[in-house]
């Protein structure tokens, strides 16, 4: 047991000589942490600029205009009452939307014509896009409502009639989860997990390689002839800062007043399989490659499109069978569908059995292959001994 602790305090020596993996696995994710933290903090997008075209100018579209300046998605950039030099004039103020109240507007309303008011929708940032078209859906509808409404008083309906008169039927849509849309609560856990998973994977890809590199495997070998015992020795640094780095995320959720209170043991216990999985396919890879770039290099092929192939912002079931196979055999994949079910979704520690076990396949079958793998590489140097 001393030698082992002697040859656990020999990986830290090793991590903590090593400044760039060092500041990359400490500093990355508190830097990534805070950064990350202030730019999605606001949690959603208000004040975006829409520039209005007012060919009416009537007490309708004055009404129209009323309600997009009380809408708090929208800010109006400029109002224009022509339609001269509108395309520089959208570029000029970064304006998501126009929208253009023709001429005669009030009078073809009153007078049931059915005008058109047109919106143009700058999609270059689907995100803005999104949000901006439908404030002014919403602002629009109400107007449109209001004007009916308004035309069967006049026509002498009675008030408790009026609401009926105009929607034959309700519908109801009811929120849940992520009630207030906030892209923080939704984005910045899972780009977190993504630089953990990065840092985990750099740090265990010069585990061994570094030390096929620097001739000092065969003395290690001497030290812990156990392929096992070598195994763990390499990992369980790695699972100890790890957790250190969960800790600080869990202080960041208190620091930018993030709601994530429930379920966060089974959450911390389902990280720790998700750590294990992404030591052994770092593990691995620093085995069978033992050239320290080269595994780097390796490892961040598979880390950097991670996110995006992870089906946390675009659906996996949208990607083609192949693209979703590769998805599969990553854990950041299964670890946010975990995070998702238990943090976001409120869900139980039941409904993570699949995802739970999908890791676990993962870390059984590298772990495996990592121990064949070393074995050999281990019998090798004895018999050069």
């Amino acid at each position: 047991m001393q030698d082992f602790f002697s040859l656990l305090k020999r990986e830290f020596k090793l991590f903590w000589s090593n400044k760039v993996l060092r500041l990359l696995f400490i500093g990355a994710p508190i830097l990534y942490g805070v950064l990350l933290g202030y730019v999605y903090g606001k949690g959603k997008v208000t004040d975006l600029p829409i520039i209005l075209v007012d060919q009416d100018r009537s007490e309708l579209s004055s009404k129209a205009i009323q309600m997009f300046e009380d809408n708090e998605v929208l800010h109006i950039a400029s109002i224009l009452y022509d339609q001269n030099n509108l395309s520089q004039i959208a570029i000029q103020k970064e304006a998501t939307c126009v929208v253009i109240i023709p001429k005669d507007f009030e009078k073809m309303t009153l007078t049931k014509k059915y005008p058109e008011i047109t919106t143009i929708v700058n999609t270059s940032n689907v995100l803005t896009a999104n949000y901006a078209s439908t404030a002014i859906q919403v602002c629009l509808g109400t107007l449109k409502a209001g004007v009916q409404i308004e035309t069967l008083r006049k026509q002498g309906v009675p008030e408790n009639l009026l609401t009926s008169q105009y929607e034959p039927f309700k519908t109801t849509f009811i929120k849940k989860y992520n009630r207030s849309t906030n892209y923080m609560y939704f984005l910045w856990p899972g780009v977190l997990a993504t630089v953990l998973q990065q840092v985990l994977l750099l740090g265990l890809a010069l585990s061994f390689a570094s030390e096929f590199e620097n001739g000092t495997f065969r003395g290690l070998v001497k030290r812990c002839p156990s392929v096992l015992k070598l195994l763990t020795v390499k990992i369980v640094p790695y699972l100890i800062m790890s957790f250190g780095v969960w800790l600080i995320y869990w202080l960041f959720t208190f620091w930018f007043r993030l709601p994530f209170y429930e379920n966060l043991l089974p959450l911390t216990f389902i990280a720790g399989i998700f750590v294990l999985s992404v030591s052994f396919i770092g593990i691995l890879v620093s085995i069978v490659v033992p050239n320290q770039l080269k595994a780097t290099e390796i490892l961040m092929v598979i880390a950097t499109p991670s996110f995006i192939l992870s089906g946390f912002t675009w659906p996996l079931s949208q990607m083609p069978q192949a693209v979703q196979a590769i998805a599969n055999v990553i854990p950041l994949t299964h670890f946010l569908k975990a995070f998702r079910i238990l943090i976001i979704e409120n869900g139980t520690f039941s409904q993570t059995t699949k995802p739970i076990w999908n890791m676990i396949i993962i870390g059984l079958v590298c772990s495996i292959a990592a121990y064949i793998a070393l074995y050999f590489k281990k019998k090798k140097v004895s018999k050069e001994a």
